[in-house]
C-alpha cells in the first residue's frame, strides 16, 4: 500500500511521528511537506494528497493540521475522496469498515502522538466490510455529481 502524507504548520510535528510509524510498519509513502514550521495554507497541502488518492497514484492519504478540520474539508472537495476526521480508535476502524474512507485527517492540537499512532495503525490495518455498506458508499459517490 502506498500512502501520501502532508500537513500544515499546525500538524508538522505529528506528521513526522506518523511518517516514523509508516516506516516502522513497512509502508511506502510520499511526504508532501511542508519543510518547516512556517505558516502555510492547508488547502495547498491537502490538495496533492487528495488528488493523488483520487487519481489512483496512492492507495490512501493522511492529512494533519491543528484540528484536522481544515484538511478534511479541503480533501473532501476532491471527487473520489472520502476523508474522515478521526480522533479516536473506534472511529478509525468504523470509517474504514463502513465508509471505505481513503484519506485520514487528524489534529495535532487535539490528540497526542501515542493516540495518533494508534489511530493511524488501526485505520491502515482495517478493511472495508462491503456488503450493505457498498450501497451507501455508492450513494456518496452519486452525491459528487
Amino acid at each position: 500500500m502506498k500512502i501520501a502524507i502532508s500537513s500544515d504548520h499546525g500538524g508538522n510535528r505529528l506528521r513526522h511521528e506518523i511518517m516514523d510509524l509508516l516506516s516502522e510498519l513497512g509502508f511506502a509513502y510520499v511526504d508532501f511537506g511542508p519543510d518547516s514550521d512556517d505558516s502555510v495554507d492547508y488547502p495547498d497541502y491537502a490538495s496533492p494528497v487528495a488528488q493523488g488518492v483520487a487519481n489512483g497514484e496512492f492507495d490512501r492519504g493522511i492529512l494533519i493540521c491543528g484540528t484536522g478540520i481544515g484538511m478534511s474539508i479541503a480533501a473532501n472537495k476532491v471527487k473520489g475522496v472520502r476523508c474522515a476526521l478521526v480522533h479516536d480508535v473506534f472511529s478509525a476502524k468504523a470509517t474504514r469498515e463502513h465508509n471505505d474512507s481513503n484519506v485520514l485527517a487528524m489534529g495535532e492540537r487535539v490528540i497526542g502522538p501515542g493516540l495518533a499512532r494508534e489511530i493511524a495503525s488501526t485505520w491502515l490495518g482495517t478493511s472495508f466490510e462491503g456488503g450493505r455498506h457498498e450501497r451507501r458508499v455508492a450513494k456518496l459517490t452519486e452525491l459528487e455529481g
